[in-house]
């Protein structure tokens, strides 16, 4: 291994390819002097402000994702992976990555693909329990498979799967907020049991519909207090509802939860779609969840990751065609039963894996070793 490591990281699209890579980066960053990283996304997609946020310098590809509905589309898609795989050998060939790492989405299939090509060392991160097409079509000459869930032997060659989990936002953890503190910041009262409503950063139509249903019954609710996320994009739309609606004292918007340490800390119960880094989340900070998959992904990949918590009764799920009607009532039932919240804390944090940023930061190592 030359004196000086170099790393190039690629994949992003959503928060969930986008965090764990700024966390790998982070640890890299941490561990090893002079460590030189490059990420490579996909042009107009979020790691493209993200990353340099993060302090990191990022290229950007012309790439974009299959249309499964309309075939025909993907001629444009195809032409564009060709360039911008291209692209992808230049940026490499340039920069001379020690290890390439790959954390799914659109820019991974065309960078990575070129690092194989290449002979660098490559490195996959999966964060879902149902592999995506990209990490399943580059595994076939990857190095290391690090993985969140058991059994992925289905899709990966088994000899070079890693169980490591999923890193997480590295502000979550260390956290010596105190619930009471945490409560106040947020405006809520500490005295009351809390449930969180989360969507993501855009935010979840069917979340945000369940509630706007059930404002009544949030209203009765004497001792529960909900705190919610709409999303931006939904903002002045809910805005304009609860105006005409009459807001419950007791439910508590923001289109957007900068500090999501504090939510997790006051929190009770949380609501959330099923993204693997949400999930990791949960389980590290061991919280009872209420879990509507997202209809709108992959494979369905969101319901396989809800009841691979399901099945080992760490998790509750509600379809999302069944939430609207369900949810609210569902979740007011549980908040309210304190051994059941204590069942579903237990059984979740069993299945957090504390340690997986530097786990994988450790397998990187030992490609860059080698």
């Amino acid at each position: 291994m030359r004196k000086q490591l170099r790393v190039l990281i690629s994949g992003g699209g959503t928060g969930g390819h986008i965090f764990p890579a700024i966390a790998i980066a982070n640890e890299l960053k941490a561990r090893v002097d002079g460590v030189e990283i490059l990420f490579v996304g996909a042009e107009g997609r979020m790691e493209m402000e993200r990353v340099p946020q993060a302090g990191y310098e990022i290229k950007g590809l012309k790439v974009m994702g299959f249309d499964r509905k309309h075939l025909l589309k993907n001629v444009k898609v195809i032409y564009n992976y060709l360039k911008g795989k291209q692209l992808a050998r230049r940026i490499i060939k340039d920069f001379a990555p020690d290890v390439a790492v790959g954390v799914g989405g659109y820019a991974s299939s065309a960078a990575i693909g070129a690092a194989e090509d290449l002979k660098v060392p490559v490195l996959l991160q999966e964060q879902n329990s149902y592999a995506g097409v990209t990490n399943k079509m580059l595994s076939k000459k990857a190095s290391t498979i690090c993985v969140a869930y058991e059994g992925m032997e289905k899709f990966f060659p088994q000899e070079r799967i890693v169980l490591t989990g999923n890193p997480v936002r590295q502000e979550l953890m260390g956290n010596a907020l105190t619930r009471e503190l945490a409560c106040r910041a947020l405006g809520l009262e500490p005295g009351k049991r809390t449930v969180l409503i989360v969507g993501g950063s855009l935010g979840a139509r069917t979340l945000n519909e369940s509630v706007l249903l059930h404002l009544d019954l949030i209203r009765k609710q004497r001792d529960v207090q909900f705190y919610w996320q709409t999303g931006r994009y939904y903002s002045q739309e809910i805005k304009d509802a609860l105006q005409e609606k009459i807001k419950p004292d007791n439910l508590h918007v923001s289109d957007f939860i900068s500090d999501m340490a504090k939510a997790y800390k006051a929190a009770d119960l949380v609501i959330s779609r099923a993204g693997a880094c949400s999930i990791s989340e949960l389980q590290l900070l061991g919280k009872p969840a209420i879990l509507v998959p997202s209809p709108n992904v992959a494979e369905d990949h969101q319901t396989k990751n809800a009841m691979a918590l399901v099945n080992k009764k760490a998790a509750i799920c509600i379809k999302d065609a069944e939430a609207r009607m369900a949810l609210l009532p569902k979740a007011i039932m549980v908040v309210n039963d304190a051994a059941q919240l204590t069942a579903l804390s237990q059984n979740i944090a069993k299945m957090g894996r504390p340690n997986a940023t530097r786990e994988i930061v450790d397998e990187i190592l030992k490609l860059a070793a080698q």
